[in-house]
């Protein structure tokens, strides 16, 4: 795992862990130098009007893992600055990657005092060609208030000669996939997920910025692509390692 300091690409980026600020590493990622940029930021979830999660206490979210949060990150800021600072990363994000390359940006719907908050404000210029629908199977919902949500966004932000690998625009836009129920990570990316988007691209090196539990890592190794993982805790970047260092065992909790 490589620590924020003095890192020099290639050798210290290309499929290694690198623990710090998002936007501070990738401001040390060469222009054009990325093919692909799959992952999910936090979504301020206890910045939320509504989200029983936002103080922790307990009742019927006491076992859900975000009830205490991500490890180095307490995903409660003002509105304003979280859309700043994620319109900042997407900067980055489209600067690294090359005239054919794409960002999958997966983020969630919401509405928050009778506003739908539905990321324009953070997409808005960004050059988004489709948004994909993932539908979540399972889930439980304790507010009687409303139905069950079931579905979170991809965007789909591409540059002009991005293209998808040869069969993979067979896929329609709705996606079902499952919700990890076995990584200790509180919002793990499913590993089928993960491998729709890459093998649906010719990509051959992929950036995770908020890598997490490193889902997008084993699937490139899995798909013998190359890697970039970011991510601002320790705990996680420890997480993600060794779980690539243990692929029967991450696979089988998944």
């Amino acid at each position: 795992m490589a620590m924020i300091a003095k890192l020099c690409y290639s050798s210290d980026f290309i499929d290694k862990f690198i623990c710090g600020n998002a936007v501070d590493v990738m401001k040390q990622i060469p222009d054009g130098s990325v093919d692909l940029v799959v992952t999910s930021p936090p979504y301020n979830l206890k910045n939320s009007t509504g989200n029983g999660m936002k103080d922790g206490r307990g009742g019927k979210w006491a076992n859900a893992a975000l009830v205490d949060g991500y490890s180095h990150y307490n995903d409660n800021i003002p509105h304003d600055e979280y859309v700043n600072w994620q319109r900042e990363c997407l900067a980055e994000m489209l600067r690294v990657i090359p005239d054919d390359g794409a960002i999958f940006y997966n983020h969630k719907w919401r509405v928050q005092a009778g506003l739908l908050q539905d990321r324009s404000d953070i997409v808005s210029g960004f050059p988004v060609r489709q948004v994909i629908i993932w539908r979540r199977k399972g889930g439980i919902n304790f507010n009687p208030g409303y139905f069950l949500p079931t579905y979170e966004v991809i965007y789909l932000i591409a540059k002009p000669k991005f293209k998808l690998a040869k069969k993979a625009n067979a896929h329609g836009d709705i996606w079902e996939f499952c919700q990890e129920s076995k990584n200790i990570h509180p919002a793990p990316f499913p590993v089928a997920l993960i491998e729709r988007i890459i093998s649906s691209t010719d990509s051959r090196i992929i950036l995770d910025p908020f890598m997490g539990s490193g889902t997008t890592a084993l699937v490139a190794r899995n798909l013998n692509r190359s890697f970039i993982g970011i991510d601002i805790s320790p705990e996680y970047c420890e997480m993600a390692q060794k779980r690539l260092e243990n692929p029967i065992t991450a696979q089988s909790s998944d």
